[in-house]
Formats: structure tokens, sequence, C-alpha cells
């Protein structure tokens, strides 16, 4: 994949964030939604590739756009699998809360992990977690372990997980590990990838997410020499065969990054509302600010792009 393609798909990115912004707060999740997806696939079909969506909006049929198995681009360039989530977070945004965003991931053909739309447990962080985090050990034996490659003590770590009652016990312990915790509403994807980041707040993300966000996750933590491992956790019997149909076999398996994205992969988002990650859309006098980020595994080169867009002179793609 040319480097090049990464500063065409942010378009996609900016275009769905843009879309959705006039929506933040107004508590229509749908109409959100919507607008992402509408401003995405628009954008990413006047792009020079040839991009299959592996994971997307839903199947086809259940949605009737950017669902898996759809052709997205103009057919000439490269041929690539495309992950993608037009809005992470469509409750966020209806409600005004922090880390939605739109992004997209590109691998080559084969090099995404496909995996139904289900459940599993993550464990992320940053480069000094390499090597250094297992998700078969105890959540508090890792936070001791990253307290260590991070030359600092438990107490002083800052731990992402969702605020779900499924989280009790997991919450409880890391508690009583001695480490902070930010409980998050929402938006497990974007507290992952800014584990990567020096100055994030966020020194490692656990617990129970959805799969798709896990994957698109991974291929930005890859992207910016992080570490993640997961392991599925269908919710009932008919995520769990969906598993099974996707080469899944073993549901006890531990999936480490470089089986959850490949090793030439790219991945862009743009903040949609400010959260741990990027910052969202502000609209001023006839355009608005986005913040987006794009990283690419092959180099580990991470860009942040600050765009002003002034609407009258914006493309109709």
């Amino acid at each position: 994949m040319e480097r090049n393609l990464a500063l065409e798909v942010v378009r996609a990115t900016e275009a769905a964030a843009l879309a959705v912004a006039r929506f933040i707060g107004k508590g229509d999740e749908r109409a959100a939604d919507r607008a992402a997806c509408d401003a995405m696939r628009k954008a990413l079909n006047s792009i020079a590739f040839d991009g299959k969506i592996v994971i997307g909006e839903g199947e086809q049929g259940a949605t009737d756009q950017l669902y898996i198995g759809e052709i997205v681009g103009t057919g000439a360039g490269p041929e690539v699998d495309v992950a993608l989530d037009a809005l992470e977070g469509p409750h966020i945004s209806a409600s005004g809360g922090p880390n939605a965003l739109s992004c997209i991931a590109l691998a080559e053909r084969g090099k995404v992990l496909n995996c139904p739309d289900t459940y599993m447990d993550k464990l992320a962080c940053g480069p000094l977690g390499r090597g250094v985090i297992d998700i078969d050990r105890s959540p508090t034996d890792n936070l001791k372990a990253l307290a260590e490659a991070k030359s600092v003590y438990v107490e002083d770590l800052r731990i992402a997980i969702l605020d779900r009652p499924r989280h009790e016990k997991l919450i409880a312990e890391v508690r009583r590990a001695g480490a902070g915790i930010k409980l998050l509403s929402a938006g497990d994807l974007a507290a992952a990838v800014a584990t990567t980041r020096p100055e994030s707040e966020i020194d490692l993300l656990i617990g129970t997410g959805g799969a798709h966000q896990g994957v698109l996750a991974a291929a930005a933590i890859r992207s910016a020499g992080g570490e993640m491992q997961a392991r599925f956790a269908p919710r009932n019997q008919q995520e769990a065969e969906a598993c099974l149909s996707c080469g899944i076999l073993d549901l006890k398996r531990r999936f480490p990054l470089e089986e959850l994205a490949g090793d030439n992969v790219m991945f862009v988002a743009t903040g949609v509302t400010t959260g741990d990650y990027l910052a969202g859309v502000r609209f001023f006098s006839g355009g608005a600010r986005t913040n987006s980020v794009m990283m690419r595994s092959k180099t580990r080169t991470v860009r942040y792009i600050e765009a002003y867009h002034h609407f009258d002179f914006k493309p109709e793609y």
C-alpha cells in the first residue's frame, strides 16, 4: 500500500466527522450514524483504490451501505481490506459525551482478522508494555508489571475500564491493587489508542467490549508500536456459532496483536467529540476545524492533522 493512500482516506473520516457534528448533543443516534455513513461512503468512492469492507456497519441486508463485503473506491489502484466505523459512539454523539470518532483501517487483502460482531476481552497499552502485559495473568499482576516497566508505582497508573455491571469485580480488583480508574461510559476504542500517546492520562485499557472496535484499535496500536491482546467473549450461542463460522474454533485462545492486525496496516481517525485521544469538531463562521491522526505500521509514523475546512470551498464527493 502506498503511503499516500492514508492521506486520501483521512478525507473520508473528516467528511464523516463533519457530517455528524451537527447532530452532537441532539439525542438522535440514528440520524447521526446515517449522516456519518453517507458522508464516509461518498468520500471513499472518490478515492483511487479497490477496497473491500471486512468490518463495517453490518451485514449486507441488515444495512444498505458500508456493509461487510461492499466494494468501495473507484476500482483503480491497490486492492485492500477496509475495516471502518463511520461513527464509533452514536450514543456518545447524541448525548454530547467524549470519545466519539470516525475511523478506518486499511490492510493488504486477508491481513485483518475476520471476526463477527460480538464481544472480546481486551488488554491494551503503549510501547512500554510490549512483552510485559499478558491477558492470561491477573489484572493485579499486569498492573505491577506495567508499573515496573514504566518505572512508576502502581498507584501512579490510570486504567480505563468501561462502566458496565460485568466489570464490577475487575474494577474492585484494580482499586485494591492501588491504581486509579477512568470509567468510560462508552468509547473504549479511543481509550485503547490513547494508551500509545505519552501525554495521555491512560496507561492501560482492560475489559470486555466490541470485537470490531478491538480490531480497529489493534490496527492503530500496532502502527504506534504498542501492545494489545484479546480473547473472544460471545454473549450467547448465536454469537459463539458466528465465531465458529469465521474460523475461530477455540474461544479460549489468546489473540496477539500480530494476529489482530497485519504487519502492513494504516489507521486514520478524526475526532467527532473531544476525548482521550483526539479533539472534536469545532465550528467557526463559515467552516469547522477537525483533529485527525494518520498511522502507518510499516514505518511507525504517526501524524496529527489539524485541518480548517471552509464550507464554501468543500468538494461534493
